[in-house]
């Protein structure tokens, strides 16, 4: 197989990929979801958390389909009609990848994570605790010589 062919093949592999991750994340979201629903989960707290999965499977299977894109565009057929369909397509998935996130996340991609900072500043800041019985003192040891 030459090389272009293989990049073709490449590129539709890819695009299996990413039908199979948005396809598979749906199935298993819901399947989370029910599972929940049957336990007697909060309806709305179930509801969030099955949009979460469902969008990030969503979100999964878009990047590997903009790559598919890519790979057979750039790689296999690099018109300047291709290359401007290329862009536009880029441009419909990257506005739906936002979307999705600040859907899942509430912030858009580029915002800071309101309590990273903090979680951050904690575990620089934390001491870890001692292992049990390193700092214990040991038989015959004075209590205060320790």
């Amino acid at each position: 197989m030459e090389f272009l062919g293989i990049l073709e093949s490449v590129g539709k592999a890819v695009d299996v990929a990413g039908v199979v991750a948005i396809v598979l994340g749906a199935v298993l979201a819901t399947l989370i979801a029910v599972g929940a629903l049957l336990r007697g989960g909060a309806g709305e707290g179930v509801y969030h958390r099955y949009r979460q999965g469902l969008g990030r499977s969503i979100l999964l299977g878009l990047e590997l389909l903009v790559a598919a894109d890519i790979i057979r565009t750039v790689a296999v057929t690099p018109t300047f009609q291709s290359v401007g369909v290329l862009a536009v397509i880029v441009l419909i998935r990257t506005f739906l990848s936002f979307s999705l996130e600040l859907e899942i996340t509430g912030r858009w991609p580029w915002q800071k994570d309101p309590g990273a900072e903090d979680r951050q500043m904690l575990a620089r800041t934390a001491k870890p605790l001692d292992p049990p019985g390193q700092n214990a003192p040991s038989e015959g040891q004075d209590v205060g010589q320790h």
